[in-house]
């Protein structure tokens, strides 16, 4: 990578970069495949945590019984990313460095405080995922450096997740989503982890909204308070998708829908 410096492209999956090739959006002088390197494809558990190696197919992640036991968010938002053919050939480390905010994994990760490995010739370096996105498909990854690797905490016992979104047809990207896992008592939820996707040009992890929430029993008064929290939290911009009102608008359906539904124990437990 340091020979071709920005000349270079990494190829994972494949989905994003090969259709900016046709369309002649990017024209790298090489690509550089990473689909041989076994070292970097896996789901394990180790020392009370759960790795996600980058190259790991996103179809991998949604049919794997350890993701659904230990961190069911992932196994929510799964099902959710585009189409089976895709989620056949794109990775879980090529959609986080791509680091398009419409995506589900970089809000799961963002929600789940995960760390992110990054090695070099120096060695690794380890990234928590608040501090990884950086802007629109802009991240912290230095250009010597290739993402190995995701670390995460698997879920409590009795920890709910849901991952919802509004989009204008299945498999489209999203004007508005969430990724939320909770310790859910009775009405009340406690741990409270969630980030938006959709909705900036990054993941949104809301802290107004959490602070609003935790430890809270929920009724329609905290719901409405939830709402006007969001707006402390979040500032969509319009685009030709969607304006920036509705994409506001869909943000509080998504939230209220993913709280009700943890409620009700919609969620995985």
């Amino acid at each position: 990578m340091d020979i071709y410096s920005d000349g270079a492209r990494l190829l994972a999956g494949g989905q994003s970069l090969i259709a900016a090739l046709n369309m002649r959006l990017d024209a790298p002088q090489v690509l550089i495949d990473l689909n041989g390197i076994g070292e970097l494809v896996g789901i394990a558990q180790s020392n009370g945590r759960i790795r996600i190696g980058a190259m790991t197919r996103h179809a991998d992640i949604e049919n794997s019984a350890l993701i659904a036991k230990t961190l069911p968010l992932l196994s929510q938002a799964a099902p959710l990313i585009a189409h089976p053919a895709i989620r056949n050939r794109g990775t879980f480390g090529g959609s986080l460095a791509l680091a398009d905010p419409a995506a589900e994994w970089p809000a799961c990760c963002a929600a789940l405080n995960a760390e992110i490995v990054l090695a070099s010739r120096k060695g690794e370096r380890r990234v928590r995922a608040g501090e990884f996105f950086n802007g629109l498909y802009e991240t912290v990854r230095r250009s010597n450096e290739l993402l190995v690797a995701v670390e995460f905490e698997p879920a409590l016992p009795g920890e709910r997740a849901v991952c919802r979104e509004l989009a204008p047809r299945q498999g489209d990207y999203a004007w508005a989503g969430i990724a939320i896992q909770a310790l859910v008592e009775g009405r009340t939820l406690r741990n409270l982890q969630l980030a938006f996707f959709g909705v900036g040009d990054r993941p949104v992890t809301a802290p107004h909204v959490v602070a609003v929430l935790e430890g809270q029993t929920v009724n329609s008064e905290l719901l409405a308070a939830v709402r006007n929290a969001l707006e402390q939290d979040i500032a969509p911009a319009s685009d030709p998708q969607c304006t920036a009102e509705m994409r506001m608008h869909y943000a509080g359906v998504v939230l209220e829908r993913a709280i009700n539904d943890l409620l009700r124990n919609g969620g995985t437990e």
